[in-house]
């Protein structure tokens, strides 16, 4: 006997309504959360102030993470590669690929991200503002890794692009 499927709901978040996040470097917009009703996807829009820091080298094990440049410039870490994203960019990172990104020097980034498949994933984002404002403890964020899909490592490459020698 088969069970009928029910496909998931269309999702529509307007501007007005959307949940931003901010922390001194940047401002996330909350989009669409699998745990509230997205299903196979999260989404969120990141604006980067000039140069600001994005996030450190990491993975995640379950998901692909989107990247669509809407304006500025990108600088990604991808595997053991940095490169620069330019508006129109589009970079697909799939799960177990370490890969990291921020705001090119000198540049402003606008960025929509998106993981799929999906899993709640604002908490994360919320927290991330709070530690950034001082507010959380980040020893959080390393608790939280197995909740969120985001595994930090090491990366002498992107060390080394961010203090300007590569």
């Amino acid at each position: 006997m088969s069970v009928p499927h029910t496909p998931p709901a269309p999702v529509l978040t307007r501007r007005a309504d959307a949940e931003t996040c901010s922390d001194p470097s940047s401002v996330m917009t909350l989009l669409a959360d699998s745990d509230a009703g997205a299903g196979g996807f999260t989404s969120y829009r990141s604006t980067f102030a000039k140069g600001a820091a994005g996030a450190p080298a990491h993975f995640h094990t379950r998901a692909s993470e989107l990247f669509f440049v809407i304006g500025g410039s990108l600088r990604v870490l991808v595997g053991e590669e940095v490169t620069v994203l330019e508006e129109g960019d589009f970079l697909a990172v799939p799960p177990h690929t370490p890969h990291a990104f921020a705001a090119a020097p000198d540049c402003e980034a606008d960025v929509l991200f998106v993981f799929t498949p999906g899993m709640g994933r604002f908490d994360y984002l919320r927290l991330l503002g709070r530690v950034m404002r001082g507010e959380a403890d980040p020893k959080e964020i390393a608790e939280s890794s197995e909740r969120f899909d985001n595994h930090y490592v090491d990366s002498p490459v992107w060390r080394a692009a961010l203090e300007g020698s590569a």
